[in-house]
C-alpha cells in the first residue's frame, strides 16, 4: 500500500507540475467549475424534453438521479469513511507544486467531480449512443478533461480521479440498466 501511495504522489507531481503551462493554468480551473457546464446541462434537458416529450421528462429525471447517486455515493458514503486528505492539505509545499483553486475542506477520495461527470457521460452515451454513435469519444474526453483538471489544479491525487471515473461509469451504467428494466418503454427513437 505504501508503494501505491508513493506512486500516486509521484504521478500527482507529474501532472500538477510536469504538465504546467500558461494555457492549462487558465483552462483547468474553468473545466472543473460546475457553473461553466450549466449551459450544457440546460441544452441536454431541453433537447430531451423538446424531442422526446414525456419520455424526455423521465430521462431528465433519470439524469438528475444519476448525478444524485454519483455525488451522494462519492461525497457522503465513500469520502466520509475513507477520509483521505487532499494533496494540497498534506504534501509539503514545494516550489514545483501549484494550487490553482482553493484547496477545499472536504476529503479527497474519490473525486466527486470525476464520479459525477463519468456517471453523466456513461448515462448519456448509453441513452444516445444508438443513433449518435460518434458521441462516445467527446463524452469520454469531456469527463476525462474534468478529471485531469482535478489533479492539475492540485486538489486530487490521480487515484482519486481514476477510482471516481470507474465509480461514475458503474453508476451511469446502473441507472441506464435500471431504466431498461422498467415496465414501460423508455427506449429512444431517432429524434
Amino acid at each position: 500500500m505504501t508503494d501505491l501511495l508513493q506512486f500516486d504522489e509521484n504521478l500527482f507531481y507529474l501532472v500538477n507540475s510536469g504538465c504546467q503551462n500558461q494555457f492549462f493554468d487558465w483552462l483547468m480551473p474553468l473545466l472543473r467549475d460546475k457553473y461553466i457546464w450549466l449551459p450544457l446541462y440546460v441544452f441536454i434537458g431541453s433537447f430531451l424534453l423538446l424531442n422526446f416529450k414525456q419520455k424526455g421528462l423521465y430521462l431528465c429525471l433519470a439524469f438528475v438521479l444519476t448525478v444524485g447517486i454519483a455525488d451522494g455515493t462519492s461525497s457522503q458514503l465513500i469520502k466520509k469513511n475513507v477520509q483521505r486528505l487532499r494533496p494540497c492539505k498534506v504534501l509539503e509545499p514545494r516550489k514545483d507544486m501549484h494550487l490553482l483553486v482553493p484547496c477545499g475542506s472536504g476529503f479527497s477520495f474519490p473525486s466527486s467531480h470525476a464520479t459525477n461527470h463519468f456517471a453523466i457521460a456513461t448515462y448519456l452515451f448509453l441513452i444516445f449512443g444508438k443513433f449518435f454513435r460518434w458521441i462516445k469519444i467527446p463524452l469520454v474526453l469531456w469527463a476525462s478533461s474534468i478529471a485531469f483538471a482535478q489533479v492539475y489544479v492540485g486538489v486530487h491525487y490521480p487515484m482519486d480521479v481514476i477510482v471516481g471515473a470507474l465509480l461514475g461509469f458503474l453508476i451511469g451504467w446502473g441507472v441506464y440498466t435500471l431504466l431498461a428494466h422498467l415496465p414501460f418503454d423508455l427506449a429512444l427513437t431517432n429524434p
